[in-house]
């Protein structure tokens, strides 16, 4: 294992419902009758992206309207509306990253091992997530940062990851990602890449049959997990990484 690939939403931060409320908030702002409720929200997350997810809503309440000529710049309006309250939301530590993010990161950062983010997110919303926890130069703690900026397809495509892997300059079987989602599941392993899952209330039901592991999180020491095979601890560190991306690789030669 010679570098860890990050998604962002869902994985870094339980962001989801920070988004849906961002979401509804733009709808209010803009006078639109939509609403989002969490269960309708879970699944609109099946489609990539805040623009497509719009789009594919707009497609499914008013098919004609949406095909109309003024749509594709009022789905950018509303996004960027909708991306200032999530950053209002999220800003100067309004949302925590999840357990063992933050002790995982240093911990690679003090190792020498790389790290990459593969997301579908846009630049904005990672400043707004990550420069509170991490700080103003959180940027310098990655060898690679691929969003919606860098890398326009969307996950599950493998594009995203296929960037990271490139700026990292590694193979891809040499590379482990941590995701939330299986669009991201399925986006890492058609890169290539094992991938470690950590599902959340939005995620859970979804199936994850191609992991390496299904954890609840990575675990911290005041907030441990049930131990794994090849863990030390009731939390995960770079060695049990280490030996779960050396399994899958052993079973898969």
């Amino acid at each position: 294992m010679q570098a860890l690939i990050f998604d962002v939403d869902g994985t870094l931060a339980d962001t989801e419902s920070a988004h849906l409320d961002a979401f509804n908030a733009a709808f209010a702002e803009v006078g639109l009758d939509w609403h989002w409720d969490p269960v309708l929200y879970t699944k609109l997350l099946r489609v990539a992206g805040g623009k497509e997810r719009l789009m594919h809503y707009w497609h499914m309440v008013d098919p004609e309207e949406a095909r109309g000529s003024s749509v594709p710049a009022t789905i950018d309006a509303v996004h960027a509306i909708k991306t200032r309250h999530y950053a209002e939301r999220v800003r100067g530590g309004g949302l925590p990253l999840r357990p063992g993010i933050r002790r995982l990161i240093d911990e690679a950062n003090a190792a020498g091992v790389p790290l990459a983010i593969a997301t579908t997110t846009t630049p904005a919303n990672l400043d707004a997530l990550l420069e509170a926890p991490l700080g103003s130069d959180w940027r310098k703690r990655f060898a690679a940062i691929c969003d919606a900026g860098t890398t326009p397809v969307k996950k599950p495509a493998p594009d995203v990851y296929l960037a990271a892997i490139a700026q990292l300059g590694v193979e891809a079987e040499s590379c482990l990602a941590i995701e939330d989602s299986d669009n991201g599941l399925q986006a890492a392993t058609a890169a290539g890449v094992p991938a470690v899952i950590t599902p959340t209330a939005f995620t859970s039901h979804q199936h994850f049959e191609e992991a390496l592991v299904v954890l609840p999180s990575l675990g911290d020491p005041d907030e441990p997990i049930q131990l794994l095979p090849g863990a030390r601890h009731p939390w995960v560190d770079l060695e049990a990484l280490r030996r779960w991306h050396h399994g899958t690789l052993f079973e898969a030669a």
